[in-house]
């Protein structure tokens, strides 16, 4: 049996899994993500890492087929564009990583998001393209086209956040742009609508606009059928049906997978993406197929895993 070494890099702290080459996850850990120096010190603590656990498992080097990285920026042939969080810039990582870990190895990086939809196309077996969207603080996504990530030519492809969303009111974006899906369906977004009709006074709800609003409260109001909070999860199934209508009419996916941890909502938010989704979509394209994404926050590991896997197999 070989392995594999799936790395989800985030600003915060940094996760490793150890997967065998058929995709089951044997064991994780996660480190510190040392910010100091730029991130200079983050490659060599990921390789400090996996040799030890390596030495640990008395794994041969034919044992392990490569090391697969998400990361939280723009990734082009495995060199990271900018990530902000990390204070990255044009970092070459297969070539810091192989310099870290002191041997010859095969490392493939790319986006963190676009990483965790190849994790979810990998575990869950699709038999067709897959377009991935994650829902949180941002909102992120990714594109699998015939079982391979697609980045683009300059590393932002799957950037389905910032496609614009709302033209009428547009909110300007941490992008720098206006109207951006993110500006609507992300936390903030979310919070801001519903403030927002708390203001107005219009729709009975049992909503307060405190420190405790929040998707979660807004979507469990929703399942109990309060009027206020059913108005926000129709508008964010609107901007995500509308988005999800245009991404089909150029990707034709066989899914959509929807991710984050808004997507905790669970079916009232598929529901709500599905009801506006028809709307909107081209006819051949309008019996879609949407489905809650299932691996939650090791989307990125299993995913940078696929990243070796995937490579191997062209």
């Amino acid at each position: 049996m070989k392995y594999v070494f799936g790395v989800d890099v985030g600003g915060t702290s940094v996760k490793i899994g150890f997967l065998n080459q058929d995709g089951n996850l044997l064991e994780s850990w996660s480190i510190p993500t040392d910010l100091r120096n730029h991130g200079g010190n983050i490659l060599s603590d990921v390789a400090d890492s996996i040799r030890k656990f390596v030495e640990l498992k008395s794994l041969n080097d034919d044992d392990i087929l490569g090391f697969g990285f998400g990361l939280p920026g723009p990734v082009v042939n495995n060199v990271a564009i900018k990530c902000v969080n990390l204070g990255w810039e044009n970092v070459a990582v297969d070539e810091a990583f192989i310099r870290a870990y002191g041997k010859n190895v095969l490392v493939q990086a790319g986006n963190d998001a676009t990483v965790a939809a190849a994790g979810e196309y990998w575990q869950q077996k699709i038999d067709g393209d897959i377009v991935f969207i994650t829902l949180g603080t941002g909102v992120g996504g990714g594109i699998i086209a015939h079982g391979k990530v697609i980045d683009g030519a300059h590393g932002a492809g799957g950037e389905i956040g910032h496609i614009r969303a709302e033209h009428n009111e547009p909110q300007l974006c941490t992008c720098g742009l206006y109207g951006c899906l993110e500006t609507e369906v992300a936390i903030r977004g979310i919070n801001a609508r519903a403030r927002k009709l708390i203001l107005e006074k219009n729709l009975k709800t049992t909503l307060v606009d405190d420190e405790t609003l929040s998707p979660k409260r807004i979507f469990n109001a929703a399942k109990e059928g309060d009027t206020l909070a059913l108005a926000v999860v129709d508008k964010v199934g609107q901007y995500l049906g509308q988005t999800c209508a245009t991404l089909a009419a150029t990707t034709d996916p066989k899914a959509f997978f929807i991710g984050g941890g808004i997507a905790n909502a669970g079916q009232i938010l598929i529901d709500a993406i599905k009801k506006h989704y028809v709307n909107y979509a081209f006819s051949a394209l309008r019996n879609m197929q949407f489905e809650l994404a299932t691996l939650g926050n090791d989307a990125g590991m299993f995913g940078a895993a696929y990243l070796i896997i995937a490579g191997l197999n062209k």
